[in-house]
C-alpha cells in the first residue's frame, strides 16, 4: 500500500487534500503533519512513498525541512506548496532536487496528478528490479528468465552496471526494457540518488523539451512559471530516455550537448546550467535506418551507444515461457478473489505455440485474462483469449493474403491484451502487411512499391525503419507471389 505524508499547518487544508486525493485512491494511505518537527518524525518512523510540504510552517521553514528529509531520503519525492510570494523558494527547493511544486490555491485535480507520478516515482527508485534466479516468490518487478539469451542480459548489467557511461538497450516493445534500465540503476554507484524516467514518443516536442530541460516563465503558451527539468532534478542520478528513436531532432541536438559537456539551458532561458547525469535510453527502433532517413543523429547514436544490451522478444527465448506464466500467475491470484493454481498442459501448448508480437508485456496481459476467466483452480483452454488459442494476428510472418482474419476478430483480441495502445499496434500491423505485400509485388524495388502505395520513398522509408522490415526480405522472384 503507497503512503502518502501532508505537512501543512492549516487543519481545513489537510482534510481538504486528504479528502480528495483519498477520493480516487482507496488503497493510498495518508498521514498528516502540522509542524516540520512532526514531518521529520513520520518520515523518520513511517517512511512515506512521497510527501506535499507547504512552504511555510510554525516551527521551522519548509526549505528546512526539505533539507532535513533530503538527509532522511534523498530520493523521497517531496512536492512543494507555496504562495506567490514564496515561488522564488519553492524554486530554490526544486534547484536542491523537490520533485514539483504548486501555487496555492492548489488545483485538487493537479495535486492528484502530481501524488500519483511521484508515488510512481519513488516506486521506480525503490522497489529494485531483481534477477529470477532461485524461485522464491516474485517481487514486484522482478525480471524472469534463465535462458542462455536472458544470462547474456544479466552478465551484460553486471558489467556495465558500476561503469558511469551511458547505455543504449535495444528490443521490441514489451520486452522488459525499463526493467533492464532500473536493475542498472540499483546496481549502479548512483543507487541512492535520484532515477527519473521520461517517454520521448508520449510527448510532443514543446513539452519534451521542457520535461528534459525545464522552460522559463513566459517560454511559450501556457508556461505561467519556471519548470525545472528532468536533467537538472536527475542531478547527480540517472536518468532513462525511453522510446529514444522518437525523439525530435531539434531535442536531439540538445540532448548530445549535454551528453558531451553536461550544459543546457532551460526553454527561454539564457542561463547556462551544469549537470551530472547518467543516461541510460531505450528504443525499439532501429537507428541506423533513422540515420540513413535523415531522422536521427549519427553523432547522437555515438554517444548513446558507450554499452548496448539487447533484449530478447519472446519467441526467441521459449525456455523462459513457463517460468514467466508461473511468475504472472502468481502475481495475478494477489489480486483474484479466487486463486488459480496451475496452467493446463493444453493450455501451456496454446501458449507455447503462439509467437508473442506483444513479448512479455502481452504475456501479462494474457495470464491476467486467463486468471479473471478461469472457472476453477486450472487454466484450461477456453480460458485464453482467441489469439492463444490459434487465430493469427495480422503480423504473422508468412501468412498468405487469404489466410488473413477478419480485422474485427484482431482488434477484438487487441481489446483483452492490449497496453493503451490498441490504435497503433493496429495501425502498425496493418502497414506490416500492406507494405509487405507493396514490396513483395515489386521485388523490394522501394520506388516502384511507393507508386503502387501512393506515398513518397522517404515516408515509405520512414514506415519500413519503424516496423523493423528490411527491403531486402523481399527481392527475390519468390517473394513477389502469385500475380
Amino acid at each position: 500500500m503507497p503512503k502518502l505524508l501532508i505537512v501543512d499547518d492549516e487543519p481545513n487544508v489537510l482534510y481538504s487534500f486528504e479528502k480528495g486525493l483519498s477520493k480516487d485512491a482507496p488503497t493510498l494511505r495518508i498521514d498528516t503533519a502540522e509542524t516540520g518537527a512532526d514531518a521529520l518524525r513520520a518520515v523518520r518512523a513511517h517512511k512515506p512513498d512521497a510527501v506535499v510540504l507547504d512552504i511555510r510552517l510554525p516551527d521551522m521553514s519548509g526549505l528546512e525541512v526539505f533539507d532535513r528529509i533530503r538527509d532522511i531520503d534523498s530520493r523521497l519525492p517531496v512536492i512543494v506548496v507555496t504562495a506567490h510570494s514564496t515561488t522564488d523558494t519553492a524554486i530554490d527547493a526544486m534547484k536542491q532536487g523537490a520533485f514539483d511544486y504548486l501555487l496555492k490555491p492548489v488545483d485538487i485535480h493537479q495535486l492528484r496528478s502530481l501524488v500519483a507520478k511521484a508515488l510512481e516515482l519513488s516506486r521506480l527508485q525503490h522497489v529494485p528490479a531483481v534477477f529470477d534466479q532461485n524461485g522464491e516468490e516474485p517481487a514486484a518487478d522482478r525480471i524472469v528468465g534463465r535462458s542462455a539469451v536472458m544470462q547474456e542480459v544479466y552478465k551484460s548489467i553486471g558489467r556495465v552496471a558500476l561503469e558511469d557511461v551511458t547505455v543504449l538497450i535495444l528490443g521490441e516493445s514489451g520486452t522488459g526494457k525499463e526493467l533492464v534500465a532500473r536493475a542498472i540503476y540499483h546496481h549502479s554507484g548512483r543507487n541512492r540518488k535520484p532515477f527519473l524516467a521520461i517517454n520521448c514518443a508520449a510527448l510532443p516536442e514543446t513539452l519534451l523539451e521542457s520535461e528534459l530541460f525545464g522552460h522559463e516563465r513566459g517560454a511559450f503558451t501556457g508556461a505561467d512559471r519556471r519548470r525545472i527539468g528532468k536533467f537538472e532534478q536527475a542531478h547527480g542520478g540517472t536518468l532513462f530516455l525511453d522510446e529514444i528513436g522518437d525523439m525530435s531532432p531539434a531535442t536531439q541536438a540538445k540532448v548530445l550537448r549535454v551528453l558531451q559537456d553536461g550544459r543546457f539551458e532551460r526553454v527561454g532561458g539564457s542561463e547556462t546550467i551544469a549537470c551530472d547525469v547518467r543516461v541510460v535510453a531505450a528504443t525499439n527502433q532501429n537507428l541506423e535506418r533513422k540515420i540513413a532517413a535523415g531522422e536521427f543523429r549519427e553523432d547522437l547514436l555515438y554517444r548513446l551507444n558507450g554499452f548496448a544490451i539487447h533484449v530478447p522478444p519472446l519467441r526467441e527465448r521459449p525456455d523462459d515461457l513457463p517460468l514467466l506464466v508461473e511468475h504472472f500467475l502468481k502475481r495475478s491470484n494477489q489480486e483474484a478473489s479466487q486463486p488459480v493454481r496451475a496452467v493446463a498442459p493444453e493450455a501451456m501448448h496454446l501458449l507455447e505455440a503462439y509467437h508473442w508480437p506483444g513479448n512479455v508485456r502481452e504475456l501479462q496481459s494474457v495470464v491476467k485474462y486467463a486468471v479473471v476467466h478461469a472457472v476453477g483452480e486450472v487454466v484450461t483452454p477456453d480460458c485464453l483469449p482467441e489469439s492463444c488459442r490459434g487465430l493469427k494476428t495480422l503480423g504473422a510472418a508468412g501468412a498468405a493474403a487469404d489466410e488473413l482474419p477478419d480485422l474485427a476478430r484482431f482488434v477484438r483480441r487487441l481489446l483483452h491484451t492490449a497496453d493503451g495502445n490498441l490504435y497503433r499496434r493496429v495501425q502498425e500491423e496493418v502497414d506490416r502487411i500492406v507494405l509487405g505485400e507493396a514490396l513483395r509485388r515489386t521485388r523490394g524495388n522501394q520506388v516502384h512499391a511507393s507508386q503502387l502505395l501512393g506515398m513518397s520513398r522517404t515516408t515509405l522509408r520512414a514506415k519500413l525503419s519503424s516496423l523493423n522490415l528490411e527491403d531486402d526480405d523481399f527481392d527475390s522472384p519468390q517473394a513477389a507471389g502469385p500475380d
